[in-house]
């Protein structure tokens, strides 16, 4: 089985898992595209060296055709895209000291978010 992106005006409105001889036979008259994508491919990177589109696709996600690529939503507005990747970066790297951090837009910063025990 394989999983596939419906694509209308560039972004996601549905995945469906089914094999590829399925469009073969299936009529869509509705606008828009489908596109496969792979589900354990993040970041460019598979698990099993053979990354598609750079990231799984989700709904709400976008298509760009020029870079063969689905990219998550903008989680914040001073995030940036990483055109290796086609997924966000904060501004400054989030600290790898074990602890759990959340993204401050107002601040521009992490913050440590205390879990309760």
């Amino acid at each position: 089985m394989a999983h596939f992106a419906k694509v209308v005006d560039s972004k996601v409105v549905q995945v469906i898992v089914a094999e590829p001889e399925f469009f073969n036979t299936f009529v869509d008259s509705s606008p828009g595209a489908w596109i496969q994508t792979s589900y354990n491919t993040h970041g460019g990177q598979h698990p099993e060296g053979r990354p598609l589109r750079k990231n799984y696709a989700g709904i709400g996600y976008s298509y760009d055709a020029g870079r063969d690529a689905f990219i998550p939503p903008k989680p914040y507005a001073s995030w940036t895209l990483n055109d290796t990747t086609c997924l966000w970066d904060a501004p400054v790297a989030m600290p790898t000291d074990g602890k759990v951090y959340s993204w401050n837009e107002e601040a521009g910063n992490w913050v440590e978010v205390v879990l309760p025990e």
